[in-house]
């Protein structure tokens, strides 16, 4: 009898590794996880972990010989600065991969005669401003608000979120025998920023590399201007949001797609906060042309209402509780750990 799992790609990412934790935490069903690298050593016994490319048939056919697959948190992607150098690579990974996903949980919604779950991550990257005069007038951007993407990352995400409405509402439309449609459901997510592990690639590392180049005592030269401002989220709430969303009626649900955030805040006021805590910090400020503009074409603030009114969305860490009570102790604590370790070998 094949065992029922919750299936999660992109696992050793920074959402990946946070999910995992929790879910981990509560038990309740075998989590399996895939990825191409391996799962830190701390975190053997968490989950069956499968090294391997979501772009493999052959791996996606044995997994649904092996298991029975009840929800999918499909995390796994080529993060947006990386994208714009290898676009086709970006598409490849960002889109067939999330197709090749989305038809495994098609194909088991029909097999299992009820919906599986498929949670999509998404990304303030699908916004596209055109300036900054507009982004300053339309501040707070609501789900429909400038669709515009422009990076390929964006333009993946955006078409994930499209697609995946189609596998959950149209999908087989003509059909006589239409079979039982997938549940898709996505967040679109702002900067994320993790006191657990380190940045890796995105657009919106600016303000966790701050943090984290702080706690080493390295100089850290931030790639956007002082004023560059965005709506960022520490990644115990963006968790949150994906098993919130997950564990959501799906009578209550208005949307496929939904914005969340917790608080926005300019480089200039990110660094500040940091220089709280590390006063010896280093923190200068050169801009690189290609990533602010891509970071100016995204909204200061996301209008989260529907996710607040659909399935109770409520961030617990604001700007100060982020700080205070969750990056600065636990950033600090990782590195002093590692100072310690390398002492005693000395």
């Amino acid at each position: 009898m094949r065992k029922k799992v919750t299936l999660i790609t992109g696992s050793a990412g920074e959402i990946g590794q946070a999910l995992i934790r929790e879910l981990a935490s509560r038990g309740g069903q075998e989590l399996v996880t895939l990825d191409l690298k391996p799962l830190p050593p701390e975190m053997d016994g968490m989950s069956r972990h499968i090294a391997g490319d979501i772009l493999d048939d052959a791996l996606l056919g044995r997994l649904v010989t092996e298991f029975e697959i009840n929800t999918i948190y499909h995390l796994a992607a080529l993060l947006s600065t990386r994208g714009e150098f290898t676009p086709e690579l970006a598409h490849r990974v960002n889109v067939e991969g999330t197709l090749r996903l989305l038809k495994l949980a098609a194909e088991q919604s029909e097999w299992q005669g009820k919906s599986v779950c498929f949670i999509f991550p998404s990304s303030i990257a699908i916004y596209g401003l055109p300036d900054l005069q507009t982004k300053e007038r339309d501040r707070c951007v609501r789900e429909w608000d400038w669709n515009h993407p422009t990076t390929m990352y964006g333009c993946n995400k955006l078409y994930g979120e499209m697609v995946g409405t189609y596998y959950s509402k149209y999908y087989r439309q003509l059909a006589a025998d239409r079979p039982v449609m997938l549940d898709f459901r996505a967040v679109r997510f702002p900067g994320l920023i993790s006191a657990i592990t380190v940045p890796s690639g995105g657009t919106s590392d600016y303000g966790p590399e701050m943090i984290h180049a702080a706690a080493q005592n390295k100089p850290y030269e931030c790639f956007v201007r002082p004023d560059t401002r965005i709506p960022f989220m520490v990644m115990a709430d963006a968790v949150s949001a994906l098993l919130n969303l997950a564990g959501a009626d799906r009578a209550w649900l208005s949307r496929q797609v939904y914005n969340v955030t917790s608080f926005s805040l300019t480089a200039a006021q990110f660094r500040d906060h940091v220089l709280q805590a590390f006063p010896g910090a280093e923190i200068s400020f050169r801009p690189d042309e290609k990533r602010q503009g891509i970071v100016d074409s995204w909204p200061s603030e996301l209008n989260d209402n529907a996710a607040r009114r659909d399935w109770g969305w409520d961030p617990q860490y604001d700007e100060q509780r982020a700080f205070e009570e969750y990056l600065i102790p636990n950033i600090k604590q990782r590195y002093a750990a590692r100072s310690g370790e390398g002492a005693s070998l000395d």
